[in-house]
């Protein structure tokens, strides 16, 4: 089994080759031509078509939006149930506090980091981009859609 490059604020981020370089481009050239052809032959087939693939694209996107959507809930119980854990009790009151950027950026942060990575988050409303810059020691999350 190949190696996992360690995970850094420089290269979490995570394309899909299959949908980002295959399926999205095949879409939208697919509606181009398909509106060309609207254009230069206008009849009901052909804006059928464009309508057709329009739907298709709206279609593909937000089933993408929802698997995106399902994932940033699971990261918020994931990181309230770790937080509940790791930050001592008079800090436990705090996570109803944070919001869901706050608790998508916490999910990197190392278990001995993140409880005054919390207090810092809090105290100064750090986004969830602020928080992932200020994480020293980096926790990677592989599984993510």
């Amino acid at each position: 089994m190949a190696e996992r490059t360690p995970q850094n604020l420089a290269n979490h981020t995570r394309l899909d080759p299959p949908f980002h370089f295959f399926v999205l481009p095949v879409l939208a050239i697919t509606w181009i031509v398909s509106v060309f052809f609207a254009v230069r032959h206008p009849g009901f087939l052909h804006i059928w078509i464009v309508i057709f693939n329009t739907a298709l694209i709206v279609a593909v996107s937000r089933t993408r939006q929802y698997a995106l959507k399902v994932q940033d809930r699971i990261i918020r119980l994931e990181e309230r149930l770790r937080l509940a854990m790791l930050l001592p009790d008079s800090g436990r009151p705090q996570i109803a506090k944070l919001t869901e950027d706050q608790l998508i950026g916490l999910r990197f942060a190392s278990d001995e980091e993140l409880p005054a990575l919390v207090e810092r988050t809090l105290s100064a409303s750090l986004a969830g981009a602020d928080i992932k810059k200020s994480i020293k020691n980096w926790r990677p999350d592989y599984w993510r859609v």
